[in-house]
């Protein structure tokens, strides 16, 4: 009686564990970001499927298209000689940029880390060794963040930090859901091309160009400040979208807008 009650429970759980296990392995499917791009300044889109997903972890990865308004971010991984240049471009023309940096960035640039903090601009967390979340452990993850997060506060004072963004856009329903409970939120790109070969930089032009064709209103713009393309076409870039009206604005604020908006719905 014993062994078949016991075998009863086995085969009435086995579905259970196996739904369990599929549930969890389908919440970590590593999806590689990638959008359709913008043309003619109708904005990018991911698609319904991916915004969604987004919405319910109160990631982004464009603003309101009805407003001129452009993010403008860099990622950070390590330091090509350029990045003083970029921030004296934005210090000169008053525009507001987020930079997601590494740990190597944090430990071999301190002096510009502490520049852009000191000169307004956010610090977003781009993992301390630039893994794929995916395939790391709940507490490698959080530690990931958490060691960038607590060596940034140190180094600026600031112990807010509250944007990320996953190492080569990889990320799964699982890294969402932690991000967030750690405080985080997902920032992915509407507007980028290939521009961290740095060995195969092409000139402003391109970087210009590139930046021309895609742009539209609400982009939030992912350049590397490893190019010297971006570089040198920065200032030209700026000057230019503020002649077509556009505006630069921080995450903090597309983030308010996005609260605001929602709180217009209920």
């Amino acid at each position: 009686m014993k062994t078949s009650l016991r075998t009863l429970l086995i085969l009435t759980l086995l579905p259970l564990m196996f739904q369990n296990s599929a549930a969890a392995e389908t919440a970590n499917s590593p999806i590689h970001w990638g959008i359709k791009r913008a043309a003619n300044e109708i904005p990018a889109e991911a698609g319904k499927p991916l915004d969604q997903l987004l919405e319910r972890y109160d990631a982004f990865y464009k603003g309101d298209p009805s407003k001129k308004d452009i993010y403008l971010t860099f990622d950070n991984g390590y330091e090509n000689g350029y990045t003083g240049q970029i921030l004296d471009v934005l210090k000169k023309e008053n525009v507001p940029a987020a930079f997601f940096i590494t740990g190597h960035y944090l430990k071999t640039a301190p002096d510009l880390v502490k520049r852009m903090s000191d000169e307004g601009h956010t610090i977003g967390n781009h993992s301390w060794h630039h893994p794929d979340l995916t395939k790391v452990s709940d507490e490698r993850l959080k530690e990931e963040l958490e060691t960038v997060r607590s060596a940034t506060a140190e180094l600026t004072g600031k112990k807010q930090m509250v944007y990320l963004r996953p190492p080569r856009g990889i990320f799964s329903e699982r890294t969402l859901a932690l991000a967030k409970q750690e405080g985080y939120t997902h920032v992915f790109w509407s507007l980028a091309f290939v521009d961290w070969q740095t060995n195969r930089q092409k000139g402003s032009d391109y970087a210009y160009n590139n930046i021309m064709k895609q742009i539209h209103p609400g982009a939030v713009l992912l350049l590397h400040t490893v190019s010297k393309d971006n570089t040198d076409a920065l200032e030209s870039v700026i000057r230019d979208l503020k002649k077509r009206g556009y505006t630069f604005k921080s995450l903090d604020d597309l983030r308010m807008e996005m609260v605001i908006q929602e709180r217009m719905l209920y």
